[in-house]
């Protein structure tokens, strides 16, 4: 018997199913007259089903049929104690243009919550499904009041947002997050929606101002880390950095943000800021990972930033630093770094060599010694000694199997093969490549293999690509002007093949390099107007859109740009990125 309940419960709930159905195709459809009749005869056969109640009401609107909706409502509300039908009455009286019955009869549902605040959920949500924020602002407004625990304030934040009232919308956002701290992240990307990069921007001042009143009235380190955000948003690091402070100042325990701070302005190339966070940290720290890891990045940024003229001074830090922590396993990043600065920088590549095959005599792990060989390696290709290179290479490999820096040694094994125009072997390395686990890998081995494919059977002797490749090596070797010559060359005498729009964007990005802005913006148009189906064309596009609006000032023309790889390039990798400058040179405060 009971079994045979269970399967007649089943079978009439599968007719609702169905029955429902229907209804809401017909509703889909704008066949309201025949949703009309089904749902009339849910409602019939379960009553008090609310979603039936909300689409039979609906469906009398849409027929305009709105005495009877009132009729039907009046019943409902004498019937049952929900005070949300308080709501649907009244819009339907809107819907009559009969805003004196509408108001009253939003007054009353707004009234239930005083009775009974709970009543708030129903009663705002009805409020929302028809758009009366005002009301559903006041419904949750009230329930706060009244019950300090209740909070709205994501709901409150989404309807100012949608009233434009940013400055009670960055209030609700900010209260919600403080008293629901793992929800910050999300917090975060609902306010980037109303902030730019323009520290000017009207909603950037009145967020800031909300986040300094905040700290006045309530000193936390909550309002610290907002600031902090905003201000990397703003990609101002100096006041990002004063922020960090504050907070390490009262949370002495780690310097990790500190040092992600640092790890930004450096990647932003905000050199001066990330130099002075860096020496903090290595004036601060007391764990020695951590130092090693502040003096290790600040050695390199001035490495970066320093002439010929000034290698001595770098070379004698250097030694200064060995001095002070020793040549062990836990410097091994700092003395690859030398070898990398003696060979690349101060030409020194046999005593970098020697270094390192120093270094490699002490007590290393796998993994260390790859590390130490693939710089050996590297810096026997700096010396186009490209046979010894790969003896180092192939160890990697072996040694090394299934982790990503033996991925890493394959493409040197490939790149290294194409330095020296052996391109068949170049190629069978870059295949197996292609499904490298680390992404960044398997794009490079993309793009050199899609270099040498596109380029190899035009020329039976190879020479254009065997010109590129050379240049190619001679701007790894640091020897930036002649790369430029020879790429020129490459323009001049093989004007008619494919690897022109590639010459093109390498030279760009060693005049970048160069500071040679004009010319390298000549070369990017020449790829754009001569070449607009090619595969170059959106970094083109980007990287001449990037020299316009931070070189050469013309944010209009970079506007222009942007929105060309927006419209006609969305499988672009430079998609996101442009999408999100155009609209903050629009001036766009929402997305």
């Amino acid at each position: 018997m009971r079994i045979l309940f269970v399967l007649c419960f089943l079978f009439t709930a599968q007719l609702f199913s169905q029955d429902d159905g229907i209804a809401r195709e017909y509703y889909k459809n704008g066949d309201f007259e025949k949703a009309l009749a089904e749902y009339k005869k849910l409602y019939a056969e379960t009553p008090s089903n609310m979603t039936y109640i909300n689409q039979l009401v609906s469906t009398y609107a849409q027929l305009e049929q709105y005495d009877e909706a009132e009729k039907f409502l009046k019943a409902l509300i004498d019937r049952v104690q929900y005070p949300a039908l308080f709501v649907e009455l009244g819009y339907n009286y809107q819907l009559k243009n009969d805003l004196e019955n509408a108001n009253l009869n939003y007054k009353k549902a707004l009234a239930s919550i005083d009775t009974n605040p709970i009543n708030v959920y129903t009663i705002a949500r009805s409020f929302q499904s028809h758009s009366l924020n005002n009301e559903a602002i006041i419904a949750y407004e009230k329930a706060m009041i009244l019950k300090p625990e209740y909070n709205f304030n994501l709901q409150l934040a989404q309807l100012y947002g949608e009233q434009g009232n940013i400055e009670k919308m960055f209030n609700s956002y900010v209260d919600f997050a403080q008293s629901n701290p793992f929800s910050l992240g999300n917090i975060k990307r609902a306010i980037s929606d109303f902030i730019s990069e323009d520290g000017e921007n009207e909603n950037n001042i009145i967020f800031r101002k909300i986040l300094l009143k905040k700290v006045q009235q309530e000193p936390h380190v909550f309002w610290n880390e907002l600031l902090s955000w905003l201000f990397i948003q703003q990609n101002d690091f100096k006041k990002a950095f004063a922020q960090e402070k504050a907070i390490f100042s009262r949370q002495p325990e780690s310097l990790f943000r500190i040092e992600e701070l640092a790890d930004i302005a450096f990647s932003k190339n905000e050199l001066e800021t990330a130099k002075e966070i860096y020496t903090f940290i290595t004036t601060t720290a007391q764990d020695l990972d951590i130092l090693l890891e502040a003096h290790y990045n600040l050695i390199k940024l001035e490495t970066k930033q320093s002439t010929k003229e000034n290698y001595g001074t770098i070379d004698a830090k250097y030694q200064e630093l060995f001095n002070k922590f020793g040549t062990f396993s836990q410097t091994l990043k700092l003395q690859i770094a030398y070898a990398h600065f003696l060979a690349f920088n101060k030409n020194e590549p046999k005593k970098a060599s020697a270094f390192l095959e120093k270094t490699l005599e002490l007590p290393l792990n796998d993994l260390q010694q790859a590390e130490v060989k693939l710089e050996l390696g590297d810096i026997l290709v700096l010396q186009e000694k490209f046979n010894d290179a790969l003896i180092y290479y192939t160890q990697i490999q072996r040694n090394s199997k299934n982790s990503t820096i033996s991925q890493e040694a394959r493409y040197k094994v490939a790149k290294a093969s194409y330095y020296k125009g052996d391109f068949k072997w170049a190629e069978s390395q870059l295949k197996v490549l292609k499904a490298s686990t680390s992404q960044l890998i398997a794009n490079d081995a993309l793009d050199l293999k899609l270099l040498i494919s596109d380029n190899k059977y035009e020329d039976s002797t190879q020479t254009a690509l065997k010109l590129y490749a050379k240049a190619d090596l001679l701007s790894f070797q640091n020897k930036t002007d002649e790369s430029i010559t020879l790429l020129n060359k490459i323009l001049n005498e093989h004007k008619t093949e494919p690897i022109i729009p590639q010459a093109l964007f390498k030279q760009a990005q060693l005049f970048e390099e160069q500071a040679q802005f004009e010319k390298a913006e000549a070369n990017y148009e020449i790829i754009i107007e001569n070449y607009p189906d090619g595969v170059l064309v959106d970094d083109a596009f980007f990287h001449l859109a990037e020299l316009y609006e931070n070189q050469s000032n013309q944010p209009e023309k970079a506007k222009s740009l942007y929105e060309k790889i927006i419209f006609n390039h969305a499988d672009s990798i430079y998609f996101v990125e442009a999408r999100k400058r155009y609209r903050a040179l629009r001036g766009d405060a929402i997305n």
